[in-house]
């Protein structure tokens, strides 16, 4: 058995037969919620299919609304030539509504014969009627299978409407008129398959980062091309400057920056030497780079980037739920509208039956709802790729609005507000010493040493350009510190209780150390058999950023800004200092973390919780939105949170929150705008002043300018 199926949907353009596919094919598989579709790419998943059903069921049942389903490939052909064929029947539609105009013009009474306007308008001729009934058959070719499926279902949808429509003004005599709305109607559908294959195209583009082949050597030495989807884990290839990278790796010879911007977001390209992680879908700089492979072709972060993307649909946002529900209603609402439309005037008011059958007529047309079900998902989608152009990674619609909603944010400090590794703040010499030389005494003593506040003295002596020759007769003080010798005289380096172990303590040096601890740093003392030399502050150094980045999140509309650690609490308090947080909470184990969001979110109602998704992971599934930050590499973060940044820049947030407002507000004028023009056309219908290809010509250009409307996201 295996987890999912995926097919590609030939007609799969529009919301509508998103609908139409869940009632066929959504009661043979378990049910609505076991299928999931991309619009964009033309896709339907089965998740988790159930055996004794197979593949072929599906095809047949799929195949039974008047489209077509095959196994999903990457190859497009198969859309791009049912389009043209959609093209090619339109324009045919259109030549015969013109030589059936022209054929009427000529033949039935001049101008007003052929627009069938005037007291007693002739009659329309036999050949003008067989033109106009073949510009109806050519518009209304890729119609006919899905109104049919429709009707057999009983229920209506806008394919259902158009073609009751059609029938109607034939029945009425309205041979021009029902000509125009059939292909009218063709062009709508043409111009919305365009505009979502232009989308489509658009988000192509974004993620289509993957480099075609993997140079590697072969056992006899020599360069060859791969596909990176043959090349095994462990296996060297090289890259050469200006090249995209095929697979992620860890480099073995070379050094190069890489723009890592089509995975992180970053803008500035990063300096890469051997053993550090480089990503597929980067883009080496001016070195020549060979590389161990480290993840096969599918399970790269562009891998994941790229199928968190494309399966969006499957977390659809709140709107477009909302959209689906309201469509559901809506149609068969405006069906019984209509019919009201045509019965009512006449029989209790003495209307002309043709007048008001027109009239009704004119409501189905203007009922069709595909503007409105397109606005949301061409919106989210082309939202998604651009936050994932941006470092980003949202997993889903179902995430995109909600930062959007978010009133309080609560941050991890270790690696999160913090840059998580501890670094020298300052250097504070006594008597005749100065900085420089108690650095290099403090790192000839920790030259041997691995810990980390040891590595932290080496890098910023290596920093400002210390030199130093590693201390002799180096010995570990049991956690206390370290002695050694340097130019023949015995010096230490210890923590505040050593200090007092050894007597060496006097009131002044005392009172410093004391307020070193409470402002969160910890301190390192270097001293010799006689006197106290010097102190070392180190701290997780804030990031840079931290202070901005909290400043635009107050300006974006967060309400509270809290910092969560299982640090001490002193610590955490000078951290939230110096980033103006407006509350502070240390010496936290992870359950007393998700009692903290769960406060948040009872307070504000919507929270999110900023970690690194491993060791936040409760709070972060408690929150309402859960980010995790520098995931790039971490499969576990990806994999985890509700929204992943890809690079260690919690500056993202705001933007994301931006985003996500922008996205929020061009979904909300789309449906806005959508319900405005069907308004304005009911009530135009009602009082009999709206057109049968009138009202069809504005429902195709609504559903037009949603589409390009939200396609604008991707340029945010």
């Amino acid at each position: 058995m295996t987890e999912r199926w995926e097919f590609k949907v030939e007609g799969l353009d529009c919301a509508e037969e998103v609908t139409i596919l869940k009632r066929s094919v959504g009661p043979i598989v378990g049910g609505e919620d076991q299928l999931a579709f991309d619009v964009l790419s033309g896709k339907m998943v089965v998740l988790a299919p159930k055996e004794p059903l197979t593949q072929d069921q599906i095809v047949t049942k799929v195949a039974s609304t008047g489209m077509k389903a095959e196994a999903w490939t990457k190859d497009g052909a198969s859309a791009k030539g049912r389009n043209q064929a959609r093209f090619w029947t339109m324009i045919l539609s259109g030549v015969f509504v013109l030589l059936g105009f022209l054929t009427h013009l000529s033949l039935g009474g001049g101008l007003e014969g052929a627009l069938g306007v005037g007291e007693n308008p002739p009659p329309v001729p036999p050949f003008a009627i067989a033109l106009y009934a073949l510009a109806i058959a050519f518009g209304a070719w890729f119609i006919l299978p899905k109104a049919w499926f429709a009707l057999k279902s009983l229920r209506a949808d806008m394919n259902l409407l158009m073609v009751i429509a059609v029938i109607g003004a034939v029945l009425i005599g309205e041979w021009f008129e029902g000509a125009v709305v059939s292909f009218l109607f063709a062009v709508s559908l043409w111009l919305e398959a365009w505009s979502i294959g232009r989308a489509r195209r658009a988000v192509d583009a974004l993620l289509d980062l993957g480099s075609p082949t993997a140079r590697i050597r072969n056992e006899a030495g020599q360069e060859i091309e791969a596909e990176p989807e043959t090349v095994e884990v462990g296996t060297n290839f090289l890259v050469f400057p200006g090249e995209r990278l095929p697979l992620d790796g860890r480099i073995a010879m070379g050094t190069s920056h890489i723009d890592q911007a089509p995975i992180t977001g970053e803008s500035i390209p990063v300096l890469k030497e051997p053993g550090d992680e480089v990503f597929a879908g980067t883009v080496n700089g001016e070195g020549a780079l060979e590389i161990e492979s480290t993840k096969p072709a599918q399970g790269t972060v562009l891998a994941h980037i790229i199928r968190e993307v494309r399966e969006a649909e499957s977390n659809r946002a709140p709107s477009e739920q909302w959209v689906e529900r309201f469509a559901r209603v809506y149609t068969p609402a405006i069906f019984v509208m209509a019919l009201l439309v045509f019965l009512l005037p006449p029989l209790l008011f003495g209307g002309a039956w043709d007048d008001w059958a027109y009239n009704a007529l004119v409501l189905l047309v203007i009922g069709c709802p595909c503007a409105l079900v397109i606005s949301t998902p061409v919106s989210i989608v082309a939202a998604l790729a651009r936050a994932a152009q941006m470092g980003v990674l949202v997993k889903g619609g179902l995430y995109m609005e909600e930062p959007s909603k978010v009133k309080a944010i609560a941050f991890d400090k270790t690696g999160t507000i913090t840059e998580g590794k501890p670094a020298v703040v300052d250097v504070i010499p006594f008597d005749e010493h100065d900085e420089a030389w108690v650095l290099a005494s403090a790192a000839a003593l920790e030259s041997r040493s691995e810990h980390p506040l040891a590595k932290a003295i080496l890098d910023e002596a290596n920093e400002r350009g210390i030199g130093f020759e590693p201390a002799t007769e180096g010995q570990a003080l049991g956690g206390k510190g370290v002695h050694g010798r340097i130019d023949d005289r015995e010096f230490w380096l210890g923590s505040h209780r050593y200090l007092e172990e050894r007597d060496q303590e006097t009131a002044e040096v005392h009172q410093l150390l004391e307020d070193i601890s409470s402002d969160g740093k910890t301190s390192v003392v270097l001293g010799n058999e006689s006197h106290v030399c010097g102190i070392i502050t180190i701290a997780d150094r804030v990031r840079p950023e931290a202070k901005a980045t909290f400043d635009r999140l107050r300006a974006s509309g967060i309400q509270e800004i809290v910092i969560l650690s299982g640090d001490n609490q002193g610590t955490v308090e000078a951290v939230g200092k110096v980033v103006g947080a407006d509350e502070v909470r240390g010496e936290l184990l992870p359950s007393d973390k998700v009692d903290a969001i769960e406060q948040l979110v009872t307070k504000h109602g919507h929270a999110a919780m900023v970690g690194d998704g491993v060791n936040d992971a409760p709070a972060l599934a408690r929150a309402s939105l859960g980010i995790a930050i520098g995931a790039a590499g971490s499969d576990a973060a990806i994999e985890t949170a509700d929204i992943a940044l890809m690079a260690d820049e919690i500056e993202r947030i705001p933007w994301l929150i931006e985003h996500s407002k922008r996205t929020t507000g061009t979904i909300r004028a789309n449906i806005i705008f959508a319900l405005s023009i069907k308004a304005i056309f009911v009530v135009l219908a009602l009082f009999g002043e709206a057109s049968l290809w009138s009202a069809i010509a504005a429902d195709m250009g609504a559903s037009l300018l949603v589409v390009l409307n939200g396609i604008r996201l991707l340029r945010s």
